[in-house]
């Protein structure tokens, strides 16, 4: 993870290289704000986020400022939420929650706000629908409880058998009882058992890992949290000691020493976000913005993990992965 002057830093190199003409112009200065929830933004997210802001003509330092504030604790969204519409912002991006959305809502009903996380919009009352959002938040999702199901199956390819398999979810997360709903369905169409795990913050996930082990759980499924993504290392050395397979939602992780990601190109997503707040900067509506959905999931296996586990990968899912760390 990075802190505010790496993101700065690396914006800044995202962007394209301007004439010395121009750059003698100074052009106007607009302000966002940047709100996540998980902790300091990841470099997936930097990388992308500022390609999508350069691909519209703007640069953090040259012609755009950005504010960040971000949070491993939901309840201090609302507070932060206060703080960056009080700047005040032209637009506010949010990522990592739909707890950070819901915060900025209740804000201000008026700055336009651009969402990246994977809730469904719709659901939750954020947008009127996805092809004509209707109000001042527009952004992209990844809804990722059909991704978790996938993720649940892609792990029983890896980890057959009987032994149950946890799910790690944080019950702060709005959409954590949907997501369990419907990895548990997925479970009960092939007999797999689910073990619930709830971590609702990080001093939390010694004891889960602990209830894993009690339990005796086959493998582990990491939710699509901001908080989990934003402990990933921890997550994968607590795996890494008690011999837990995991599956995560992002690729890092898998690169990282977790055994496998499925999941959105996530540096991608955050190019959209970036180009949805460049457009609505140069004057175009969150409501005449289509929500945007990826199109392509990634799958990622890390065979040495699989081979320090003890796991054979079938080759058909070797054959059918994006990546594969040896």
């Amino acid at each position: 993870m990075i802190g505010r002057r790496e993101f700065i830093a690396l914006l800044g190199g995202a962007a394209v290289a301007w004439p010395m003409a121009a750059r003698a112009q100074k052009p106007p200065m607009r302000v966002i704000g940047v709100l996540t929830a998980g902790g300091p933004p990841s470099a997936p997210f930097v990388a992308g986020f500022g390609r999508g802001l350069a691909e519209m003509g703007f640069d953090e330092g040259r012609n755009l400022a950005i504010v960040t504030r971000s949070t491993e604790q939901y309840d201090s969204l609302p507070r932060l939420a206060a703080q960056l519409v009080g700047v005040p912002v032209a637009v506010i991006y949010a990522a990592g929650s739909a707890n950070s959305v819901l915060a900025l809502k209740a804000a201000s009903g008026a700055i336009p706000i651009v969402f990246a996380n994977g809730s469904d919009p719709v659901r939750l009352g954020l947008v009127a629908s996805m092809n004509r959002p209707g109000g001042n938040i527009t952004g992209v999702t990844f809804i990722s409880s059909t991704l978790t199901a996938k993720r649940l199956e892609l792990l029983r390819e890896i980890v057959p058998g009987s032994a149950p398999v946890a799910l790690l979810i944080n019950p702060s997360n709005l959409r954590a009882e949907s997501d369990i709903a419907d990895v548990a369905s997925a479970a009960r169409s092939v007999g797999q058992e689910v073990l619930v795990i709830r971590v609702p913050s990080p001093r939390d996930l010694e004891g889960a890992f602990d209830t894993m082990v009690q339990r005796r759980v086959g493998a582990l499924l990491v939710g699509a949290d901001a908080l989990f993504n934003g402990r990933a290392d921890q997550i994968i050395a607590l795996a890494a000691r008690h011999r837990i397979p995991a599956s995560y939602p992002q690729r890092l992780s898998a690169k990282d020493g977790g055994l496998m990601s499925y999941g959105d190109d996530r540096a991608e997503t955050h190019r959209q976000g970036g180009i949805y707040v460049g457009r609505i900067l140069k004057g175009e509506k969150p409501s005449d913005l289509p929500v945007q959905q990826p199109t392509k999931f990634e799958l990622v296996i890390n065979l040495k993990t699989a081979k320090s586990l003890g796991l054979s990968v079938p080759p058909t899912l070797l054959a059918v992965a994006d990546e594969v760390i040896e």
